[in-house]
């Protein structure tokens, strides 16, 4: 249930000049998506899914600290084994990221470590059942997180290679209970312990991106890379997945402040 695509993207500060500017990365992304949801059946879907993320961050040079905000919007269209029914999958994140930053071999190589505050809401529609078909998912999660990036001159030309990988750690998050109909909860208002307190035990969420980043000029930045999310729950008897594999490619524009 968690919300997933992710990413946390950022233009680092050895590709700025200044000591105070502002990134903003788009990114569209295709690729891949397989889902589980057991409340709703117990068949596994697969399809193509898109994303698309917007990317604030303020680089600093002078400073340690550096903090990052993200959009991102994904899409899916999936379906069973058999190709007779179609599972719509939605969701929109909202991640916070705070890191700590050191930089390393003459300013080559550059490591941050902090933590994401990840928001999540979405749903996972079955268009072919009458029974329970659709799911919400709703959720907050606090994930570590680390950046490792190497910056590079190939053929005159200025690249950087970018790693993230987000871990699970706590959150909390929305489910029905087995057998239990969203008419009891919304319209009767029968409780069944529907907010569920969350660890990497029973949520281990996990989010990778490797990119690379080639400098057109002082200002843009072309990026191109894969985002894996893997976000896994099993919660008040219920199991859910929802694997997201996506191709992106977009721009990081330098915003001088």
């Amino acid at each position: 249930m968690w919300f997933c695509l992710p990413i946390v993207a950022q233009e680092q500060a050895s590709l700025s000049s200044s000591p105070d500017a502002m990134t903003s990365t788009s990114l569209i992304g295709i690729g891949t998506t397989r889902i589980l949801d057991t409340y709703i059946t117990p068949e596994q879907f697969s399809g193509t899914g898109f994303s698309y993320l917007n990317i604030r961050e303020r680089v600093k040079d002078n400073r340690r600290w550096n903090t990052i905000t993200e959009h991102e919007l994904d899409l899916s269209s999936t379906d069973d084994r058999s190709g007779n029914i179609t599972m719509l999958e939605g969701s929109y994140n909202l991640y916070w990221g705070f890191y700590c930053k050191w930089n390393l071999l003459a300013d080559r190589l550059h490591l941050q470590t902090g933590g994401v505050l990840n928001a999540c809401l979405g749903f996972l529609y079955d268009m072919t059942a009458s029974n329970n078909p659709a799911q919400a998912r709703a959720a907050v999660n606090f994930m570590p997180s680390a950046i490792t990036t190497y910056d590079l001159t190939l053929w005159q030309q200025r690249f950087v290679i970018r790693y993230e990988l987000n871990l699970p750690l706590m959150g909390m998050m929305f489910s029905p209970n087995y057998g239990q109909s969203y008419y009891e909860i919304f319209s009767l208002g029968n409780y069944d312990h529907n907010i569920v307190p969350t660890t990497c035990v029973c949520a281990p969420n996990i989010r990778q991106q490797i990119t690379l980043d080639w400098q057109a000029s002082k200002r843009w930045t072309v990026r191109v890379g894969y985002l894996g999310n893997y976000q896994q729950t099993a919660v008040n008897n219920l199991k859910q997945h929802v694997y997201t594999h996506r191709l992106l490619i977009g721009v990081v524009r330098r915003l001088v402040r």
